[in-house]
């Protein structure tokens, strides 16, 4: 039986482990974080979750609607996010109503955004290995060692899929000093463009939940702010804490303008961008800033995954076809099934 690590726990990750195991295979997991989850995580505060990486998730994929509706216990995690939502405008913040119009439903998972691929990772038991930084491959032989930043050995595997963020597989694949360093997953991950986005998190304790709601009558909005690019209000996911909480993503391009800015720089800006889109201009009693490297993918590979035969080494992640949740599920999917 062939032995295969898998390095991330995000959707994609979790999801070509579990097929993997599912059709007989060996599979070790190594992520990095304290649990698995990837951006689809979860900040944990005293007044509540914020969703501060992806906020929703849509279902076109039919193998994605099959895993949602038959591994057990899923169906109950994810619920369907009707939130009203407008546009907004620069450059006064002006907001403009939007007509109703048919749209695919969005969903979330409950209680938090982090449930799904936790609940998807369960079965793995000892096999998912968290708080385990991968910081080398080496071939030895046919096979893959993989070191961890202690430069410790992790184990020998005869395949290894790396289900990163392109800009650490290319770092791995360019260090291990083997033929990897010259096969097509290179080229594929140095061809992808991935922005990065900065992500303010706001609460605002002393509003009495059911008496009032604080600010707009909207609960999220697309923004055309040369700052902002999406804004949420946390509490009207289902299954959440009521206390007023709003979660606040950059757009991309200015995510990579201020990519180096100090932290309480970055806050301020954002804060003011927050106040002119929604008319809040209370001071928060909780914020936290959070950036995301590698977030929104401006030009992915363009096919579902690499898998390189020859070298028992693969690629997967939603970069590959964008950068939605489906996407990684799709990409880890497609990955595992090419080895089973």
């Amino acid at each position: 039986m062939k032995h295969t690590a898998v390095i991330g726990a995000g959707m994609a990750g979790i999801t070509a482990a579990r097929t993997l195991v599912q059709a007989g295979h060996r599979v070790s997991v190594f992520e990095k974080s304290r649990a698995a989850g990837g951006r689809m995580a979860t900040r944990e505060t005293p007044y509540g979750g914020f969703d501060h990486g992806a906020q929703y998730f849509t279902v076109r994929d039919a193998r994605f609607l099959q895993a949602i509706n038959e591994v057990p216990g899923t169906q109950a995690l994810c619920k369907p996010w009707s939130a009203n939502s407008v546009q907004v405008r620069d450059p006064l913040g002006r907001v403009i109503e939007v007509p109703p119009r048919a749209r695919e439903p969005h969903f979330v998972a409950t209680p938090a955004m982090n449930a799904l691929v936790r609940h998807w990772a369960a079965p793995l038991g000892a096999q998912l290995v968290c708080n385990t930084s991968v910081k080398a491959l080496r071939r030895h032989g046919a096979q893959w060692q993989v070191m961890s930043d202690k430069d410790t050995l992790l184990g020998t595997f005869d395949n290894v899929l790396l289900a990163i963020p392109n800009v650490q597989a290319a770092y791995l694949l360019r260090q291990s000093g083997a033929p990897a360093a010259q096969c097509s997953a290179l080229a594929a991950t140095e061809a992808v463009h991935v922005a990065p986005c900065w992500t303010l998190m706001l609460a605002y304790p002393s509003v009495q939940p059911g008496l009032a709601q604080m600010g707009p009558q909207w609960n999220v909005a697309k923004s055309t702010h040369h700052r902002i690019a999406w804004v949420a209000r946390e509490s009207s996911k289902p299954g959440r804490s009521p206390i007023e909480r709003w979660t606040v993503q950059a757009s991309a391009a200015w995510s990579q303008e201020h990519a180096q800015d100090d932290e309480t720089r970055v806050e301020a800006k954002l804060l003011k961008a927050f106040a002119e889109l929604t008319g809040i201009r209370a001071k928060p009693g909780f914020t936290q800033l959070h950036l995301w490297r590698y977030a929104k993918t401006l030009e992915p590979a363009g096919q579902a995954f690499f898998w390189d035969a020859q070298l028992r080494l693969g690629l997967c992640g939603d970069w590959l076809l964008g950068h939605r949740v489906e996407d990684a599920f799709v990409s880890g999917l497609d990955l595992a099934l090419s080895l089973s």
